[in-house]
């Protein structure tokens, strides 16, 4: 069944389209994602939390829904946005269509606008409150709820939304490094890959302590990725700042930038985020280049990086900090995800170098 719906922007910027049989009303970031696939994977990424996913790509879901490709038990996303949503995909590996995995997972679509138009409006705004509407009721109160909420900046309680809230172990190789993955909206990729290399993990909240931390005996630790202000987390940060010089460190996105809050850096809100699969980086080590997968709406201040952090990898697009290391501890991070497949597997190296440095 369709339903009006529509996506109205903090400037008044309003777009009309039709929606799922979910109706509701959602708040949050609207941003873009350029991949071409991946549109599972994006929906199920913790690091969306809060936001209004637009895709730029004008079909989405002509490969349907797998199931194998989710990063997280549920969607995660606040809503998204999509020109035309195929129907009737056709993959050897579908479990169903996108229409119905959206209706089933509670998650407001609008369909049918000109996501081009809109794709150029954050562009030109760049990231910006909105509120996405579906259903006549949700309509009518889209705009009294979007106003208090653009002048809202906070983003506490995202990573609460989607971090674990207990304890998971998962068990690794003969002689395998045990490594604690702080989870602040981890992916399950992520687990997969360390996994794969045989390590043994402990997964734990992000409120974890520093002595329940110690308590479990890693030979390392791994800050996850997750949605949201890294500075919205102080009790995180001042963990990671008892740590150094305990343990090996690595953060991955939103784990980059509080181990770089930890080390004395600053952090800064991005006017449009990096999202998508398509990001290109250099490693300052060997003038490489590798396509990478971002998500992330803040990035580490270069000119902030205290004596002891040297950069090692830059965005070739805006310059911005892709990666640091520790002159001195074993500490280092990078702001993409290793463990996505953009190039396809031009990053993966980074967990095998790190964890075979753990074994060294």
């Amino acid at each position: 069944m369709k339903h009006p719906a529509a996506l109205l922007l903090a400037d008044g910027t309003r777009f009309d389209g039709e929606g799922l049989s979910y109706e509701a009303l959602a708040l949050g970031e609207a941003v873009f994602y350029t991949g071409m696939t991946g549109y599972e994977e994006a929906l199920t990424d913790p690091s969306y939390a809060g936001q209004l996913l637009t895709f730029t790509y004008p079909m989405i879901g002509n490969y349907g829904i797998s199931g194998t490709a989710a990063q997280h038990s549920h969607a995660c996303v606040a809503g998204t946005i999509v020109k035309r949503l195929a129907r009737h995909p056709s993959h050897h590996a579908s479990r169903g269509d996108l229409g119905s995995w959206l209706d089933e997972q509670r998650v407001p679509a609008l369909i049918g606008v000109d996501t081009r138009a809109l794709t150029i409006a954050l562009r030109e705004h760049g990231t910006i409150r909105a509120a996405l509407a579906v259903g006549d009721a949700a309509l009518e109160k889209m705009e009294a709820a979007l106003v208090p909420y653009a002048r809202e900046t906070s983003t506490v309680g995202l990573v609460a939304d989607v971090a674990a809230r207990e304890i998971t172990l998962i068990a690794g190789g003969t002689g395998a490094p045990h490594i604690v993955v702080i989870d602040c909206g981890v992916k399950r990729a992520i687990v997969r890959d360390l996994s794969a290399l045989g390590a043994q993990l402990t997964v734990v909240p992000y409120s974890t302590t520093r002595a329940e931390i110690l308590e479990r005996r890693p030979d390392a630790v791994v800050i996850s990725p997750g949605p949201g202000d890294p500075t919205d987390l102080p009790e995180t940060i001042a963990t990671l700042k008892s740590l150094l010089g305990e343990l090996p460190l690595f953060g991955v996105c939103l784990g980059h930038q509080l181990l770089a809050l930890a080390c004395g850096a600053k952090t800064y809100k991005l006017p449009y985020g990096h999202r998508g699969g398509n990001q290109p980086v250099k490693a300052l080590r060997d003038q490489s280049v590798i396509v990478t997968a971002h998500n992330h709406g803040y990035a580490v201040d270069g000119a902030s990086l205290p004596g002891d952090l040297e950069a090692t990898m830059v965005n070739l697009n805006d310059g911005t900090n892709e990666g640091f290391r520790h002159r001195h501890l074993p500490i280092e991070a990078v702001q993409f995800h290793p463990e996505a497949s953009p190039g396809p597997f031009d990053a993966r190296y980074l967990f095998a170098e790190w964890i075979s440095s753990l074994r060294s």
